[in-house]
C-alpha cells in the first residue's frame, strides 16, 4: 500500500493537466462570442472591446489558458459572466446539495443491488433468482422522470408523507432534509441498484465456479463462509469500479431528476450555464467533475487493495 499510493498520486498530476487542457480547448469550440453575449442586445463595439480586455479574451489562447490555470491553482475558477459571482462560490453552494443526493442514492443502490446480486447467484435458477432479474430489468428500463412523477403522486399527493419538491439543508433541519431527498435518491439509486445487481450476480457466478472456492468447500468450510469470505471478496472488485463510476456520474448532476424534484444541484447549474453561454461556469463545473472522477478512480484502486490482499505487494 505504501508503494502503491504515492505512485498513483503522481499519476494524477499529468492526468489533471491533460484534462484541464481538453476542457479549455473544447470550450473554444462552443458557438458564440462570450464578449458579445455579455454586452447585451445593443452590441456596442466599445463595450465589447472593454469586456474582451477585462476577461483577457483579446489575448492568444495559450496566454488565456495560462491565466486560467494559474487562477485554478490558486482556487480561483473565474467569475460568472451572467450573475457576477465567483464560480468557486457557485460550486460550493451547489455541490453539497448534489453530494447529499448522490450519497443517499448510492446507499440505496448498495443496500439493494449487492445483496440482490449475491442472493441471485447463490440461488441460481430459483424464484429468488428470477425475482432479482425481474427487478434489475425493471430498474434499468424505468425512466427516472416517470418514476419520480409517480412517487410524487403517491407519497406527496395521495398520502402526504413526503414533500413533493425542494431542498432543505441538513444543517437547518436534518429530518426535513432527508424527507425532501429520499424520493429523488431512491429514483437515482433504483437504476444504479439494477446495474450493480447484474454485475454482482455475474461476478459471483464466476467466483463461485473458481478453483479456490472448490478448494474451500473441499476443506469442509461452512457454505456462508465460502460465499462471504472467499467468493464475495473477489467478486467485489469489478463492482467497486462500477460503483465509483456511477457515483461520479451522480456527482456530475442528475439533470432530469433534479428538474422533476426542483433540487438546486449541480445538474441545474451546468444546464443553466450552457444555455446562458456562461463559459466560466461551464469550465469550472466540468473541471470539478473531471477531478471528482479521477479521485474516485483513485479511491476505487485503494479499495481494490483493501479488499484483495494479494494486490498489496
Amino acid at each position: 500500500m505504501l508503494k502503491f499510493l504515492p505512485r498513483r498520486l503522481l499519476q494524477l498530476v499529468p492526468t489533471l493537466f491533460l484534462v484541464s487542457v481538453l476542457i479549455f480547448g473544447l470550450q473554444q469550440l462552443l458557438p458564440g462570442d462570450p464578449a458579445t453575449v455579455m454586452a447585451g442586445e445593443e452590441h456596442d463595439p466599445a463595450v465589447i472591446e472593454q469586456i474582451r480586455k477585462q476577461y483577457r479574451l483579446d489575448r492568444a489562447l495559450p496566454i488565456q489558458y495560462l491565466y486560467w490555470i494559474k487562477g485554478v491553482a490558486e482556487g480561483d475558477l473565474g467569475e460568472s459572466m451572467r450573475i457576477k459571482q465567483p464560480v468557486s462560490q457557485l460550486i460550493a453552494t451547489k455541490l453539497p446539495v448534489t453530494l447529499q443526493l448522490a450519497t443517499m442514492a448510492m446507499l440505496f443502490a448498495i443496500v439493494i443491488g449487492i445483496p440482490a446480486g449475491v442472493l441471485s447467484a447463490v440461488k441460481k435458477g430459483s424464484a429468488w433468482d428470477i425475482g432479482a432479474n425481474v427487478f434489475a430489468l425493471w430498474g434499468i428500463s424505468t425512466p427516472n422522470f416517470w418514476l419520480g412523477i409517480m412517487l410524487i403522486f403517491l407519497f406527496s399527493v395521495q398520502l402526504g408523507w413526503l414533500p413533493a419538491s425542494g431542498f432543505v439543508s441538513p444543517f437547518e433541519d436534518l429530518h426535513q432534509s432527508i424527507a425532501a431527498t429520499v424520493m429523488p435518491a431512491f429514483v437515482l439509486g433504483n437504476a444504479i441498484a439494477a446495474v450493480l445487481m447484474r454485475h454482482m450476480r455475474s461476478a459471483m457466478l464466476q467466483a463461485m465456479g473458481s478453483d479456490y472456492v472448490r478448494t474451500a468447500r473441499a476443506k469442509g468450510l461452512l457454505e456462508h463462509v465460502v460465499i462471504l469470505k472467499h467468493a464475495l471478496r473477489n467478486a467485489l472488485t469489478p463492482v467497486i469500479t462500477l460503483g465509483a463510476l456511477e457515483f461520479g456520474a451522480l456527482l456530475s448532476g442528475a439533470v432530469l431528476t433534479e428538474q422533476v424534484f426542483s433540487i438546486p444541484g449541480f445538474g441545474k447549474l451546468i444546464v443553466d450555464a450552457v444555455f446562458n453561454r456562461d463559459y466560466a461556469v461551464v469550465q469550472g463545473v466540468v473541471l470539478v467533475t473531471a477531478t471528482v472522477y479521477v479521485l474516485l478512480n483513485l479511491v476505487a484502486d485503494i479499495l481494490f487493495v483493501l479488499v484483495n490482499p494479494r494486490l498489496r505487494d
